[in-house]
């Protein structure tokens, strides 16, 4: 009973933090948006994945491999801070580029799998979320962990943060909130861009 009350509140933690705004939000919201439904759905894939593997990760003891190797969490956020400021850059960049948007043929601009697959480093690439798992993962775990924990567990994060993110890609891939993007798309797409890189920034600069 301990272990199911463990593995509730686990999930009740990924929860809120899915929940929470930031560059994962971001990506599928614009891609829902600019892009298509489909490409939303497949950016919100990704990011479960991603969300899975950090459980994965979480249970194999990343928060002890980044406590006793700090050069590890430094690595992680070098890399995640500059993905998200050329994720940033590049959205910046094509502010002022056209999307041709047609009711019957959807825009294409990428493919679905690179859709997903930017989802997934998206997820992957944030720092943030690596703490996240593991500190929740350290304080809410049982002293024994039972095995059918390490396949309920991550299947619980990919199926949070998963939903999660079609749900928003769902709801933002409606016609209303796609004309108001494209009407307003320079503007809004400088914001999303600026925003991710002050996030990366952010996490360059606030190594120790």
């Amino acid at each position: 009973m301990d272990a199911i009350w463990s593995a509730l509140a686990i999930a009740s933690a990924l929860a809120v933090g899915a929940v929470s705004p930031g560059p994962s939000f971001i990506v599928v919201a614009r891609n829902s948006i600019a892009l298509s439904r489909r490409h939303g759905l497949a950016t919100a894939c990704g990011m479960g994945l991603g969300a899975g593997t950090f459980a994965v990760l979480a249970l194999l003891g990343v928060h002890a491999v980044l406590t006793a190797v700090p050069m590890a969490f430094w690595a992680l956020k070098v890399a995640g801070g500059l993905y998200l400021l050329y994720l940033g850059y590049l959205i910046f960049r094509g502010a002022k580029a056209p999307l041709q948007v047609q009711t019957e043929s959807p825009v294409a601009m990428i493919s679905l799998r690179r859709a997903f697959f930017g989802g997934l480093l998206t997820q992957l690439s944030n720092p943030k979320t690596a703490i996240v798992f593991a500190s929740v993962f350290s304080a809410l775990l049982p002293a024994t962990i039972p095995l059918w924990f390490y396949a309920v567990l991550p299947l619980l994060a990919l199926i949070i943060d998963g939903g999660w993110y079609i749900l928003v890609a769902y709801l933002l891939s409606a016609e209303a909130p796609r004309q108001a993007y494209l009407k307003f798309k320079t503007g809004i797409d400088r914001t999303a861009g600026t925003v991710m890189g002050l996030l990366g920034l952010k996490l360059v600069t606030s190594l120790p």
